[in-house]
């Protein structure tokens, strides 16, 4: 299963109406064309909201961003959103982890283990567009966050799927894939493998915005191309080793 929980980018009309950043400050922050990659898995989820009204990587009670601590230390709104919208997110939450339990379950009794893929893209200029991008030491191209992942029954499987993204080149070199530098899984991969990782795990995919300029949002369409036939070769060579 393939997941892109930021790709999206709509708000209901209560929350549009609240909302003091403008859309490029909004998808700065979201996964734009995350969605493209879900492609390589056998199951696709999409989540069309943005994940400034629903944040599916974080638990249920922090799910929206109320203060500026919570977004990066932005200011989200021109007010507070007021308890029932706050309540409709939750239920949101609730209803996505209901779906993905469901899923998970279907394949599972189909065919007796599963992966998620959670893909996720991550900004590396936030000094400004004119600044120097953050340090490659720090800042890899793909970060794999397998902290919560049971290695010693699933290592086997994380380790093909890296060893699957660096054996194929992009542009003629091979991309810096590490695990945990930046990011070790948030919330849901987390969910994922405290709750169902006797049976599977999920790995958190998180890829540096090196396909795009993430101050103007154009983007290189070849290079989305190309990662995505990236991960296909590394899903592929993952499921060799089960």
């Amino acid at each position: 299963m393939a997941v892109a929980l930021h790709a999206g980018h709509e708000l209901s009309p209560q929350l549009a109406a609240l909302m003091r950043l403008g859309d490029d400050e909004r998808r700065r922050e979201e996964d734009p064309y995350t969605g493209y990659w879900t492609t390589v898995g056998d199951h696709a989820l999409v989540v069309d909201r943005s994940r400034f009204e629903l944040d599916l990587n974080r638990s249920r009670s922090q799910c929206i961003y109320v203060e500026p601590s919570q977004a990066w230390n932005l200011e989200p709104w021109t007010s507070p959103p007021p308890p029932p919208v706050v309540e409709r997110s939750q239920r949101m939450h609730d209803r996505f982890h209901a779906l993905a339990e469901a899923l998970i379950t279907d394949v599972v009794v189909r065919h007796g283990w599963f992966v998620v893929l959670d893909l996720h893209s991550y900004n590396h200029r936030r000094d400004g567009p004119e600044a120097p991008p953050a340090d490659p030491v720090d800042n890899p191209e793909i970060n794999l966050g397998t902290e919560s992942i049971d290695m010693g029954r699933w290592g086997h499987l994380v380790d093909a799927f890296a060893d699957g993204l660096r054996r194929r080149p992009i542009r003629e070199r091979a991309l810096d894939v590490r695990d945990n530098v930046r990011f070790r899984g948030g919330h849901f991969p987390r969910w994922v493998n405290h709750h169902f990782g006797h049976l599977g795990c999920a790995i958190a995919v998180e890829v540096k915005k090196f396909f795009m300029d993430e101050w103007t949002g154009a983007v290189d369409w070849s290079l989305i191309g190309d990662i995505r036939s990236l991960f296909g070769a590394a899903v592929r060579a993952m499921v060799e080793q089960r």
